[in-house]
C-alpha cells in the first residue's frame, strides 16, 4: 500500500469542532468485515452488537495541559511551549515543542505566568522545532507540577479549534482517565458515558484497561510514498497482569475482544506473543500498522473518522479493509458524518 492509496476529498466542513452534547449521543457507523454492508446508528446502541463476557478494551491515559504561553527574557517575545514528557523528575527536566523554535537557543530563559511564576533554561537543542528544559523552581516537586499545570491548557489539537474553551478540560478526556501521560485524547474512548459503562455492566460486557499515553506522533504527517519507510514515535504503554488476563480468559473463552481505538489496537498488537495470547509488558511502542497485516487479538474495533493520509486511517483499513474503509468515509461524508477528534464513531465488526 502507499501512501497516495489514503487520500479522500476533504474539506474543513467536514471536521466537528465541538462534540455531541451527550457523550454517547454521537453517530455511530457500523460495518461488517465479510460483507461490507453499513448500518446507521446511535454510539449508546453499541450493546446491541455485544454478548455477555464480550470484552472492552478501553486506554485509560490521562491528558495533562501540556500548552503553555510564555515570554523570552530581554527581548519578551512571546513563545508558545507543548509539553511532550518529563526527562527528569528531579532536575525539572522536559522535552518540549516550542514555536517559534529558531529564535529560541541554548542559554535564553523564558518566563511563564503573572509576575514570572515560573521560569525555565533551554539546556538543549534535540530537533528543529525541540528543546529540553530545565525549569528552575525552589519548592517540593508536587508544588511545581501543581504550578506548571495551573499554567498549562488542554492540549486540544489546533486544526479542530484555535481557541480552547473551559469546557474543553473535561470533555477532551474520557471519563475513565486515569494516568497522567498523555498529549492527545485517545478520542474512541470518549463516546462512554457513565449511564453507558452501568448498562455495560448490568448486560455483562467485561472491559479492561491498557494504558497507552498517545503522543503528538499521532498528529505526525507521513512524507514517504512507500509506507514502509514511515518511522512512527515511540509511545509509553502499560499492560497490567490483570489486563493480559482479561483480554486472554476472552479470547480462550470464544468471547469477543473489541480494541476501543487505535491506541488500543497498537498496544495490544505490540503486548502479543507467539502463541496469539497477550504477555503483561510496559515500555515503549512505535508499532505501525498498515496493510496488509494479520490481526491477532481484537474481533472488532471502535475508531473515529480520521484525516486523509493519516497513520489513523492507515491502521483502520488495514483492519476493516481497504476498500470496504474507503466506501466507508465516502458514505459518512454523504451522509453528514462529524470527522476527526470531536466527530462521530465507526464500528468495525
Amino acid at each position: 500500500m502507499k501512501l497516495s492509496q489514503y487520500g479522500y476529498e476533504f474539506t474543513p466542513e467536514m471536521l466537528a469542532k465541538y462534540p455531541a452534547e451527550n457523550r454517547d449521543e454521537s453517530r455511530l457507523m457500523v460495518i461488517n468485515r465479510k460483507t461490507g454492508a453499513i448500518e446507521h446508528r446511535i454510539f449508546k446502541e453499541i450493546l446491541d452488537y455485544f454478548e455477555e463476557k464480550d470484552l472492552f478494551v478501553l486506554n485509560d491515559t490521562k491528558v495533562f495541559p501540556a500548552r503553555l504561553y510564555g515570554n523570552k527574557e530581554k527581548t519578551g517575545a512571546e513563545i508558545e511551549i507543548f509539553l511532550l514528557r518529563e526527562l527528569n523528575r528531579e532536575l525539572r527536566l522536559w522535552d518540549v515543542l516550542v514555536d517559534p523554535a529558531r529564535k529560541i537557543r541554548i542559554g535564553n530563559k523564558l518566563y511563564f505566568g503573572d509576575d514570572d511564576l515560573l521560569v525555565a533554561e533551554v539546556i538543549d537543542n534535540t530537533t528543529s522545532r525541540g528543546r529540553t528544559l530545565r525549569f528552575l523552581f525552589d519548592g517540593s516537586y508536587e508544588e511545581f507540577k501543581q504550578t506548571l499545570f495551573s499554567l498549562g491548557e488542554t492540549p486540544l489539537p489546533k486544526w479542530v479549534r484555535e481557541k480552547v474553551e473551559p469546557e474543553d478540560a473535561e470533555r477532551y478526556q474520557t471519563i475513565f482517565a486515569a494516568h497522567e501521560g498523555a498529549v492527545a485524547a485517545p478520542t474512541a474512548g470518549m463516546h462512554f458515558s457513565k449511564h453507558l459503562m452501568k448498562r455495560m455492566e448490568i448486560k455483562g460486557v467485561d472491559r479492561a484497561f491498557i494504558t497507552l499515553h498517545v503522543g503528538l506522533g499521532n498528529f505526525r504527517t507521513v512524507d514517504v510514498e512507500d509506507l514502509s519507510k514511515h518511522k512512527m514515535d515511540s509511545e509509553q504503554f502499560f499492560v497490567t497482569d490483570e489486563a493480559a488476563e482479561a483480554v486472554n480468559t476472552a479470547k480462550t473463552e470464544g468471547h469477543k475482544v473489541v480494541a476501543i481505538g487505535t491506541t488500543v489496537m497498537r498496544t495490544l498488537e505490540t503486548a502479543v506473543s507467539t502463541n496469539g495470547m497477550i504477555k503483561p509488558m510496559e515500555g515503549w511502542t512505535n508499532k505501525f500498522i498498515f496493510a496488509p497485516y494479520d490481526f491477532t487479538v481484537a474481533d472488532a474495533m471502535v475508531t473515529n473518522f480520521h484525516l486523509p493520509y493519516s497513520t489513523q486511517l492507515m491502521m483502520v483499513a488495514a483492519f476493516g479493509g481497504y476498500e470496504n474503509v474507503m466506501n466507508a468515509y465516502k458514505v459518512a461524508k454523504e451522509e453528514g458524518y462529524r470527522f476527526g477528534t470531536y466527530g462521530d464513531a465507526m464500528l468495525i465488526l
